[in-house]
């Protein structure tokens, strides 16, 4: 059970900051009822591991498994809405000068939420790329810009005629240029960290929060469990962010 006292304190820290950096991870949409990566392997896919779905190896292998994997995990996403956690981060935006999202997550719900500044550490699985990065690396495609059969699997490049493929990071691939660097030079300045629904193990990311501390960030920790994060954090909310962050945003607007 988080008291008052907890929540005031976090509040306090978020009202008085100029920057405010979230890190959200997997938990925050597992809250709207989006599949982690390995509980998403059900059905007809539970025959499957990660590493036979989401290698630059395994596109090459069979390109169509692949993309139909990718489609499932699209269509999954299209029943789930952004949750009042989603919705309490986007808010912060209202007494908070800057508020960066830095998101583990692929699935869009920042976005939806009204977040306006989101790094993807981990790309888009609505967007999609030329896999040899015909036009420079990424060559972003429209995939519904041009016609191509569907029941096939990936489209062709249009440009080159390479395989388009989603524009997530697959195992063995490094971050979007640009995404981590960003994200880095803002934990070097912010005044708050906010780390939401993250184990705190899967690096680079999980590097971000005691990077931030470091640099004299106060560390806020949202999370159901004990993680690799709290004990970097200066307060530790335990709780689902659905019922956590809408509890800090409406203290933090009460300071204001």
């Amino acid at each position: 059970m988080i008291d008052e006292q907890q929540i005031q304190q976090a509040a306090a820290y978020v009202k008085a900051a100029q920057l405010v950096v979230v890190l959200t991870g997997a938990g925050v949409s597992k809250e709207s009822g989006v599949p982690t990566f390995r509980d998403a392997l059900d059905g007809l896919w539970a025959q499957y591991d990660p590493q036979q779905l989401a290698t630059p190896q395994a596109f090459r292998r069979n390109p169509k498994l692949v993309w139909d994997w990718y489609e499932h995990r699209r269509k999954q996403l299209s029943a789930v809405a952004p949750n009042a956690g989603h919705i309490a981060i986007a808010e912060l935006e209202q007494f908070v000068p800057q508020v960066v999202v830095v998101t583990q997550n692929i699935d869009g719900l920042h976005q939806r939420a009204g977040s306006t500044d989101v790094i993807l550490l981990h790309g888009d699985i609505q967007h999609h790329r030329c896999f040899a990065g015909c036009q420079g690396n990424p060559t972003y495609i429209d995939i519904d810009a041009f016609a191509w059969d569907r029941d096939d699997g990936p489209p062709p490049c249009p440009h080159c005629g390479a395989w388009v493929r989603p524009d997530v990071v697959w195992f063995g691939e490094t971050l979007p240029l640009g995404a981590f660097a960003r994200a880095e030079d803002l934990c070097r300045k912010a005044q708050v960290m906010l780390v939401v629904g993250t184990s705190g193990e899967v690096q680079p990311a999980a590097s971000l929060p005691a990077f931030a501390r470091r640099h004299g960030a106060h560390i806020i920790e949202v999370n159901p469990n004990v993680s690799a994060i709290t004990r970097h954090a200066r307060v530790f909310l335990q709780g689902p962010s659905g019922e956590v962050l809408p509890r800090l945003a409406a203290a933090a607007r009460q300071a204001s």
